[in-house]
């Protein structure tokens, strides 16, 4: 598919009624959208575009493989150390402590670093891309 961007005609009076550098009145400014979509358009910015989606799936599947990791190492835990499974803590049984309250902060560890890193990666992309 080919993008296609459509802008109005300059008019030679319009061309010679402004000096260098000046600003026609209610002209808009290029915005974020336009600059994305100016960095899409080229070569190098589909790159960088293909840069940034690679990046960002690769961060969702280690912090998804890590969270899982983890996950399953908790009842490894429970079988590996003997009597730990049948201690408990306030008639609590110690494996339902570990699977249901251990996880959480296993959870909010994880979290915390897919959106430090995916703010990181997004940062590096604007800044190759030229976006303000």
């Amino acid at each position: 598919m080919t993008r296609v961007r459509v802008t109005a005609p300059h008019t030679e009076q319009g061309i010679q009624a402004r000096t260098p550098g000046q600003r026609i009145p209610n002209q808009r400014t290029a915005g974020p959208l336009e600059t994305r979509e100016a960095a899409q358009d080229s070569e190098v910015g589909q790159v960088f575009v293909r840069s940034l989606i690679r990046s960002q799936l690769r961060l969702a599947l280690v912090v998804a493989g890590g969270f899982l990791l983890i996950l399953a190492a908790f009842p490894l835990v429970l079988v590996l150390v003997p009597g730990l499974a049948e201690s408990g803590i306030a008639g609590i049984p110690f494996g339902w402590l570990l699977l249901g309250v251990g996880t959480y902060p296993v959870i909010g560890l994880s979290a915390w670093l897919y959106v430090r890193t995916a703010a990181r990666n997004e940062a590096r992309y604007r800044d190759l891309a030229g976006e303000q």
